[in-house]
């Protein structure tokens, strides 16, 4: 038997379904054997691969024993002449295992090799080359010096990043997601150190691969992609301090070279772990610390512009002046979930920075002590306005922001990778999954005969080999490829081409169930919709709602009653403007509402009554996705997604993103 492929898996059922229909098209024409060691998932990772890859040789642990011993488990039973390591959340190209055991075959010196790894994005992934951690190579990492110099072959040795990654050559170590051993070099030096629960059981393999005189290569000509981290984010182990332990374990093994460098060295790793532990613990705060610097700003700046001066009340009162204002408009933030779901949100933001002073102005009604200036509220408030959406707004227009777009009907722009059978069902289930904000502008085809042409509403922008061009045009921001459509090596060769674009590229396997993509899954299969009462059938709900459209539908009669009077009542021929001059009366009556779902609702056996669905509405979901041509069962969806979840926020951005397609039209 040529191969053994083992993949230790841990709660990444999707990734691994994923890792292993690319590892079956890469065996086409080499004899092996695949095994997947499971260490005790939670999630159905067993069930899948009984049901699904009946051929795979399952090890299915009780309890979760680490990477390295899980690894070892099915090495001991491993036939291949060679071994692959392969973790669950990686690709592999169609070519790679039949490059790999060519390069093998043809470089006898060689014990171990890794590959070219990707990142999701396109880029690099630097662990694939790596130099061992000596004395000075830590020392540089640990002081920061690989930082400032990242060309440098003597301050960032580690990750080699000065070495050209389109040439193979012999490295100290490469990454424990990708590694292709001889079974007679696993024979003759043993398997994982086991002391090493999860990192650095790869670096310490490749020190003894080369203890034992075999050379460690890194081989370009084939690529992967590797989704890093996955495991760890679904355990509830503390991957820093398992890092940290690492390399405690393998410069204490390797690297003694007498007391003081190792006083040093562990001072230093014990530095660098508690720089790690204190800036995992203040992210979260980044956001809302600096929002609080802003709100004071404002404040300060407030004053300034009214007074003519700074500090200029009481003394006693600015610590409740440069608190209290803030914590209001954080915690009104936070609750519209600004800090968790929502980061980068814009509305929210401004709808938090509103709400935040009302609360203020409230407070200064009862607290009078501290009511000094009316108008320094007014200016400062006017002034976080912009501020707080705005530092948000520059986050994403720089693309700085390692969080997920935004969700939400202003959602992430998508094209669609293939507009076949395979790519309509993508769509057809992304307009189903309504909340995961995706905004499909079309779709990319294998090559340019069919450009211009709509499919299912959705236009054909161009092919695989101008997707770069269509993404910098369209300002793409989320690439969803189908893997009916293309290899696994078109589909690397194209998030190559595409890396540094500030794009997510996104897989969606054969089953069509999920999206795969670098930090998260979205799942696609429909679920049930059950639910005793919806949001618009509330009273709470149903009076913020009237009271939000008389608000903003009697200044709106004033304000279109100048541009003249419709000539139709045809709510599906005319423009967003020109439905609103002609129903806002009946907004304002009660029979309408600013937002609801169309006057015309499919009806039919099984389908929801529209009492249901609360009153007709000048615009709605259907109404700004009309462009899509809807099914019945896609607008029913859409009328169903909006009458759960309606909420005052909803109507408002319904009502802008109206308000913006009406003006670009």
């Amino acid at each position: 038997m040529q191969l053994s492929v083992i993949i230790v898996n841990y709660n990444v059922r999707a990734f691994l379904e994923n890792a292993l229909i690319s590892v079956e098209k890469a065996l086409v024409g080499v004899e092996a054997e695949v095994f997947v060691v499971d260490n005790a998932s939670s999630d159905g990772s067993v069930e899948m691969v009984r049901r699904k890859f009946p051929s795979v040789r399952l090890i299915a642990n009780q309890v979760n024993n680490g990477f390295g011993a899980a690894n070892n488990q099915a090495m001991r039973d491993a036939q291949g002449e060679y071994l692959l390591l392969l973790n669950p959340d990686t690709i592999v190209q169609e070519d790679t295992i039949r490059t790999m055991i060519d390069y093998m075959q043809g470089h006898a010196e060689v014990g171990l090799a890794g590959c070219k790894i990707l990142n999701s994005d396109g880029t690099l992934q630097l662990a694939c080359r790596r130099s061992f951690p000596t004395p000075w190579i830590a020392l540089t990492r640990i002081v920061g010096l690989s930082t400032l110099f990242p060309r440098s072959p003597v301050f960032n040795k580690y990750n080699l990043a000065y070495l050209d990654p389109d040439a193979s050559y012999e490295v100290d170590a490469v990454s424990g997601s990708f590694m292709f051993v001889r079974r007679s070099v696993y024979a003759a030096i043993g398997g994982f150190d086991e002391q090493f629960f999860m990192y650095g059981e790869d670096l310490d393999w490749c020190y003894r691969v080369k203890q034992g005189g075999w050379s460690v290569a890194y081989v370009h000509s084939t690529q992967i992609i590797h989704y890093k981290g996955q495991s760890a984010r679904r355990s509830d182990v503390d991957e820093v301090t398992l890092f940290y332990n690492a390399m405690r374990i393998f410069v204490g093994k390797y690297f003694r070279r007498g007391p003081l460098t190792d006083i040093m060295l562990r001072a230093g790793i014990g530095g660098r772990q508690w720089m790690a532990f204190a800036g995992k613990s203040i992210r979260p705060l980044r956001a809302p610390l600096l929002d609080l610097m802003c709100i004071d700003a404002a404040l300060l700046v407030g004053e300034y512009i009214w007074f003519g001066e700074i500090f200029r009340f009481p003394a006693y009162a600015y610590p409740v002046i440069l608190t209290v204002p803030g914590l209001a408009i954080i915690m009104a933030m936070h609750s519209l979930g600004v800090y968790t779901t929502r980061k980068l949100s814009i509305s929210r933001t401004l709808s938090g920075v509103v709400v935040g002073y009302v609360v203020i102005s409230a407070l200064t009604f009862f607290f009078k002590q501290y009511g000094f200036s009316r108008m320094v509220v007014l200016i400062s408030g006017a002034i976080s306005l912009f501020a707080l959406p705005g530092w948000r707004l520059l986050v994403r227009k720089l693309g700085h922001s390692a969080e997920r777009h935004p969700r939400g009907l202003f959602g992430r722009r998508t094209l669609i990778v293939g507009s076949d059978t395979s790519g309509q069902a993508v769509l057809r289930k992304l307009r189903a999954r309504i909340d995961d904000g995706y905004d499909v502008v079309g779709f990319i085809d294998a090559d340019m005969k069919r450009v211009g042409d709509r499919v299912s509403g959705v236009e054909i922008l161009g092919s695989i080999d101008n997707i770069g061009k269509v993404i910098a045009e369209q300002k793409v921001s989320e690439v969803i490829f189908s893997t009916d459509v293309l290899s696994y090596s078109d589909i690397l060769a194209v998030i190559s081409r595409g890396r540094m674009r500030n794009v997510n590229y996104r897989l969606v396997p054969n089953s069509l169930e999920v999206i795969i993509g670098k930090t998260h899954i979205d799942v696609l299969d429909d679920l049930p919709l059950v639910h005793i009462e919806y949001n618009i059938d509330r009273m709470f709900h149903r009076t913020v709602k009237r009271l939000f459209d008389l608000v903003i539908s009697l200044p709106a009669m004033i304000f279109l009653s100048p541009f003249g009077a419709p000539h139709r009542e045809d709510s599906a021929s005319t423009g967003f403007f020109q439905n609103a001059r002609l129903f806002l009366p009946k907004v304002v009556k009660g029979e309408w509402s600013l937002v609801g779902p169309p006057v015309k609702i499919p009806s039919g056996d099984g389908r929801v009554p529209a009492a249901y669905l609360g009153k007709p509405g000048l615009t709605g979901l259907v109404q700004i996705n009309s462009h899509d041509e809807l099914s019945d069962e896609e607008t029913e969806k859409y009328n169903l997604y909006y009458a759960k979840n309606q909420s005052l926020m909803l109507d408002l951005e319904i009502l802008l993103k109206s308000i913006v397609l009406s003006l670009k039209h």
